[in-house]
């Protein structure tokens, strides 16, 4: 595969793909290629298929402008942001390279954004790979998959998981491409937050994306995967609201933002759904993955518990305060009642008897602190620390941290919440909505928090070491992000213990 060497600084790098050449630009010392098709748009007759190779082209393709992201829900004002850069060309890659020419043979990253598996564009400036690229000295992908109905519902006559199948055909140009923008192809690391951390996990257990990464880092993951009946059922209450069957024949020739619109409405509404969908209903969580048994055959827990990552290595861990940014954005900051705390205990503890054990576990927690503990854990704290010990039962690696450094905007207000980790790790602490995290102006305690982040995620990028222990069912060091870095057992022992016995199975359909 030809390239032409990256041109001085300040003029337009050229390389050469399978599919054809590319013309980017220069950005803060690196050459960024934006908006690179890696699928068919899938649309039309390809509307919910799985996602097909690209077609070719001739002469120099400009690639200086972002791809349209997919359709999106309706959460902070993401549909507005899909709708003003419509066009059908949803399936689009980004590249940052300080380096691009063949003989590099750079670390790759390759980022996977989150957003509830309903929202989420590689195009937000919280996602510029600049900083890590340059400073990292790597070759950094992002990416656009399809969210919400048009990824994730379940539907009659349409592959399962297709947001994920997505994620496989990014990571599979990446194998056959990114050696022409300065990568090495055998040192690709997958990594993502949030939803884009629980895609990483279903990807290591996916036999589809097999041998298309050697590394994986997993921040915050989720805990919900769903059932094929619970997904299904998700599937038919979307299509109802448009009068419709939830099968491709109906729905391939809805508007794709009316069919967005449908699944927002769908969200809004769950608590009427909560004695067919169980937790997922009661935290609002319309899509995840489908554990179908073929492209997602297991979980992720149960997958890496049988050895199926047992040759990648893993770094995963969580954030101290998880649920607090859901608490703030739901109006409920200084707001919980006792009586809530008690609800979310009784849902959401693991166990007959986990709403006492919580309550013996921390016996000077007020309803909020109780409500937060609980929801964090079981969505995002323990889901990911049980990764962690499953690789190790499945005879791999894992290294694990948690990040408690509080965020100082908002009169500090939302502490080491859900979502903090990704202005960090990026470096991009002035741009994007997570910046209103870091404050107007970042101090240097978040510069020097966001180096250590970087440091330690491209560390494990190029040679699968962080700086800190691999984690053991004995001592379970974990590294602790905070202005004083520090290696300590792990943190959330009461919480472990409490957890200790739980598994995280698909959730199920629970009425009919």
């Amino acid at each position: 595969m030809a390239t032409a060497a990256t041109e001085p600084t300040g003029s337009e790098p050229e390389v050469r793909t399978a599919a054809g050449a590319l013309r980017g630009t220069v950005d803060a010392g690196v050459a960024v290629f934006r908006g690179i098709p890696f699928a068919e748009p899938p649309v039309d007759a390809l509307r919910f298929a799985a996602p097909q190779p690209v077609r070719g082209w001739d002469g120099v393709r400009p690639a200086k402008a972002y791809g349209p992201p997919p359709p999106q829900a309706g959460h902070f004002g993401m549909d507005a942001l899909s709708r003003d850069a419509a066009g059908a060309d949803w399936l689009t890659v980004n590249v940052w390279s300080p380096e691009p020419h063949p003989g590099a043979e750079l670390p790759v990253m390759v980022w996977i954004q989150g957003g509830a598996y309903s929202i989420g564009m590689s195009s937000l400036p919280e996602y510029d790979g600049a900083r890590l690229a340059r400073d990292g000295g790597l070759v950094m992908v992002t990416f656009n998959y399809r969210v919400g109905i048009e990824g994730f519902a379940h539907l009659d006559g349409a592959p399962a998981n297709r947001g994920l199948l997505d994620q496989v055909a990014a990571l599979e140009w990446v194998r056959d491409n990114i050696r022409a923008f300065g990568g090495d192809p055998a040192q690709v690391t997958v990594f993502g937050e949030s939803a884009g951390g629980g895609s990483v996990a279903a990807l290591s257990a996916m036999p589809r994306a097999s041998g298309l990464f050697r590394r994986a880092v997993v921040q915050s993951m989720p805990g919900t995967f769903f059932s094929p009946a619970l997904a299904a059922d998700v599937a038919a209450a979307c299509a109802a609201e448009l009068g419709l069957r939830p099968t491709v024949a109906d729905l391939s020739t809805v508007a794709p933002d009316r069919l967005a619109a449908a699944g927002d409405a769908v969200a809004a509404k769950t608590a009427s759904f909560v004695d067919r969908w169980g937790l997922a209903a009661h935290r609002s969580i319309p899509f995840s993955p489908v554990v179908d048994g073929d492209v997602l055959p297991v979980t992720p827990w149960q997958a890496l518990a049988d050895g199926a990552c047992r040759d990648i290595e893993l770094l995963v861990g969580h954030t101290r305060d998880e649920q607090r940014l859901f608490t703030v954005i739901e109006g409920m900051f200084g707001q919980v009642t006792e009586d809530q705390a008690a609800t979310a205990l009784q849902l959401f503890a693991p166990g007959p008897d986990g709403v006492q054990r919580y309550r013996d576990a921390f016996p000077a927690a007020g309803p909020q602190e109780l409500y937060e503990l609980v929801n964090s854990d079981w969505l995002f704290r323990m889901p990911s620390l049980h990764l962690a010990t499953a690789q190790i039962a499945g005879g791999g690696r894992a290294h694990v941290y948690e990040l408690v450094w509080p965020a100082p905007g908002m009169g500090g207000m939302f502490e080491a919440c859900h979502g903090l980790d990704v202005p960090l790790v990026f470096g991009n602490l002035s741009s994007g909505r997570p910046a209103v995290l870091i404050g107007e102006s970042p101090s240097p305690a978040a510069e020097e928090l966001s180096a250590q982040f970087r440091t330690a995620w491209t560390a494990f990028a190029a040679h699968g070491d962080p700086g800190w222990p691999a984690y053991d069912l004995e001592h379970r060091l974990t590294r602790v992000f905070d202005t004083r870095p520090a290696v300590t057992a792990y943190p959330e022992e009461a919480s472990r213990l409490l957890w200790h016995n739980h598994t995280f199975p698909a959730l199920p359909l629970i009425g009919h």
